[in-house]
């Protein structure tokens, strides 16, 4: 179970993904993938499409979410595995988190007209088929195709990071809540890219610690943001910390994303995979017994 193929993190048109949730499921198994998540932003809306299509194509499913978090003045991502999706206080708590998207997006949109770029939110909404959940990655999308620049890598750094025109501070759930709509939903919490955020030591060490009291179980360790020395960094917290390991592409978009779905290399010998909390459920599903077969 350890080298099975898992990608545990990916994003559909549900959030700031370019795909549906069923061409997501046929390019995951294309590449290989044997059980799957779907992990939109702070929606759940594309999980019953996601878990049908990876079903027909005989691969291993648990529900997923990314749920944006602030922490230590930080924008934090929790991931939410194998949850209820229809647990009232988890719908209703990230119904919260989209209302307050659409009110940064438009922050942004303003932020980006006094830069002598009119009509971004506009623009930006016209890439995202649900208009609460309008990100960063929608509003690069149109600068992009509009050639304001020339890459999602020079819109973050010329207009969406922070200090520049169009990036806009906001403040999401508390960590201790987002774990609780998790966890409270029968989920398993993990925190996602670690390596991504800006923390000092101490403060890193903090989030490992509050994570780890409020229930969290898991931390993302390989991963498309992931370099081999973070991986390494992040398996050796993970023992620090007694959490699993998971393993995600974090794909968004042909072309956009840095590895496509079931091309991560496999999680460090020594870790624990989170899904192997899952083991008697998945090993049930045809892609995991080929893969399985094909080790021997």
């Amino acid at each position: 179970m350890h080298l099975l193929n898992a990608d545990l993190h990916s994003h559909s048109t549900f959030s700031d993904g370019s795909l549906s949730p069923a061409e997501l499921a046929a390019r995951a198994h294309a590449g290989g993938v044997a059980l799957w998540s779907l992990t939109d932003h702070d929606e759940i809306g594309g999980q019953a499409e996601a878990r049908a299509a990876a079903e027909r194509l005989g691969m291993a499913y648990v529900t997923g979410v990314e749920v944006s978090v602030t922490f230590a003045g930080e924008t934090v991502h929790i991931l939410g595995f194998d949850f209820d999706p229809l647990n009232p206080a988890l719908v209703e708590g990230l119904h919260q988190l989209r209302a307050g998207r659409n009110a940064r997006a438009r922050a942004m949109g303003d932020s980006l007209a006094e830069a002598g770029i009119p009509g971004a939110y506009e623009g930006a909404v016209a890439y995202a088929a649900n208009p609460e959940l309008v990100s960063r990655t929608h509003f690069g999308r149109f600068l992009v195709d509009q050639g304001h620049c020339s890459s999602m890598h020079e819109v973050f750094q010329r207009y969406l990071k922070e200090g520049k025109p169009g990036f806009v501070n906001h403040r999401w759930a508390g960590l201790g809540e987002a774990l609780g709509w998790i966890t409270g939903a029968g989920g398993v919490a993990a925190i996602a890219h670690p390596a991504r955020y800006r923390f000092t030591p101490t403060e890193e060490f903090a989030l490992f610690g509050e994570f780890q009291a409020h229930g969290g179980r898991a931390v993302e360790v390989t991963c498309g943001s992931h370099f081999p020395d973070e991986v390494t960094r992040y398996a050796g917290m993970a023992a620090e910390f007694d959490l699993l390991a998971s393993r995600g592409s974090d794909f968004h978009a042909p072309g956009e994303s840095r590895v496509d779905l079931g091309a991560l290399p496999d999680l460090p010998g020594k870790t624990v995979p989170v899904w192997s909390l899952w083991a008697d459920r998945i090993q049930e599903r045809p892609a995991v017994q080929r893969a399985a077969e094909a080790l021997r």
